[in-house]
């Protein structure tokens, strides 16, 4: 059932993104930000984390997830070390994350053959 739940979640999450993309002037780079913020602002009203507890996976590996990690990075750094927690709890929270994904864009270069993009 746990497995069921990530993929309805994570596929409607997915589904809206496929739909702003679709059906919108806009740009995929706007789209991404905008579903990264949406994850900050829905984790700062507390709606976020009831579904990351339903949906698990589904909920924290698309964009809106990582918004939700960054923001309750912040959160919890502003709790151990004040306000400067909020220029390192968002960060300290995705490190891994984006090393993971440095290393990857790394890794695909290498493999990856360039072409004339006209």
């Amino acid at each position: 059932m746990e497995y069921l739940r990530a993929f309805c979640v994570g596929g409607a999450l997915c589904v809206a993104g496929q739909l702003l993309i679709d059906l919108t002037a806009l740009t995929p780079a706007r789209i991404l930000t905008a579903c990264v913020v949406a994850g900050v602002v829905l984790s700062a009203l507390g709606w976020y984390a009831p579904l990351v507890e339903f949906a698990g996976a589904g909920a924290t590996v698309p964009l809106p997830g990582f918004g939700h990690l960054l923001a309750k990075g912040v959160r919890t750094a502003l709790e151990e070390k004040g306000a400067a927690g909020i220029l390192t709890g968002g960060l300290t929270a995705a490190a891994a994350g984006i090393t993971a994904s440095l290393v990857c864009g790394v890794v695909c270069s290498w493999v990856g053959k360039s072409h004339d993009q006209n």
